[in-house]
């Protein structure tokens, strides 16, 4: 019998380089596969709810709603709905997937491999980025047959949905690394997320507000990337476009050094 002839050389650690990017894939792809694996959940409910929503508002005052710059109601509320399901569905990702491991105690599986804090960032985000973009465009699709959507400004569209996603995803990053049990990520998302996506022009323009909201509506981030995505679509905006990307912009450079720093400091994720 032939015998095959074993390697006198030692084992040796793998080079990584300065980017991990087989972990930093790996983990990325083990986010995306979390909610593909229950798309009815993270899928289909969220475009049921949109097209909910867009049929009540749509006819308790798509007729008295007049139109903006030849914008119609409809034209002005899908974008918004986009963007507030989107928000929704990138924020619940991380938040959940994070919360989750700590609960579970199978953080350390995250925390063991050789990734560095920024690579730990990045895929977590983009892990909630992809299904907010996933779901927006499920939602964009099912409210095709219903709204006439034309896009006016392609870039503009995919700038504002791009960083909405990152910047809600960057927070449920923060807030699942601050929860402590699924009542606090609860309480983020009735008192935080969902007022301020409601309270951010979805539903109304803010020519229809008294002149002391706008002061109030433009302190609220939220109304920036919901501005902006609707002038991607109808050309149609109530604020500067240029400010909410400039602003969204920085929020997000905050949101990360903020992320990247529980990371790197293990904040109550090392025991």
């Amino acid at each position: 019998m032939a015998f095959e002839k074993i390697s006198s050389t030692p084992p040796r650690p793998r080079p990584i380089g300065r980017v991990n990017w087989l972990g930093l894939w790996t983990l990325y792809r083990k986010e995306v596969m979390r909610f593909v694996n229950v798309f009815t959940q993270t899928l289909a409910a969220p475009v049921v709810t949109a097209l909910l929503f867009f049929a009540i508002f749509n006819l308790a005052l798509g007729r008295a709603a007049p139109a903006w710059e030849g914008v119609t109601y409809e034209e002005f509320l899908a974008p918004g709905l986009i963007m507030m399901t989107l928000v929704q569905n990138a924020f619940a990702n991380t938040s959940s997937s994070i919360l989750i491991s700590k609960v579970q105690g199978n953080i350390v599986d995250v925390l063991m491999p050789p990734l560095a804090p920024w690579e730990l960032t990045v895929g977590f985000a983009m892990g909630g980025v992809s299904r907010g973009l996933v779901v927006a465009l499920a939602v964009l699709l099912g409210l095709l047959p219903f709204a006439p959507i034309e896009i006016h400004s392609p870039l503009i569209a995919v700038y504002f949905a791009f960083m909405a996603s990152l910047m809600l995803s960057l927070l449920g990053m923060i807030g699942g690394i601050w929860a402590e049990k699924f009542d606090h990520i609860a309480a983020v998302t009735n008192f935080v997320i969902t007022p301020l996506s409601f309270l951010s022009g979805t539903f109304y323009s803010l020519e229809r507000l008294p002149e002391n909201w706008h002061i109030a509506a433009h302190v609220n981030p939220f109304f920036y990337m919901i501005d902006g995505l609707r002038y991607g679509f109808t050309g149609y905006s109530d604020g500067d476009v240029l400010v909410g990307a400039l602003l969204v912009l920085l929020v997000n450079v905050a949101l990360f050094a903020w992320a990247h720093r529980m990371m790197a400091t293990g904040y109550k994720l090392k025991a």
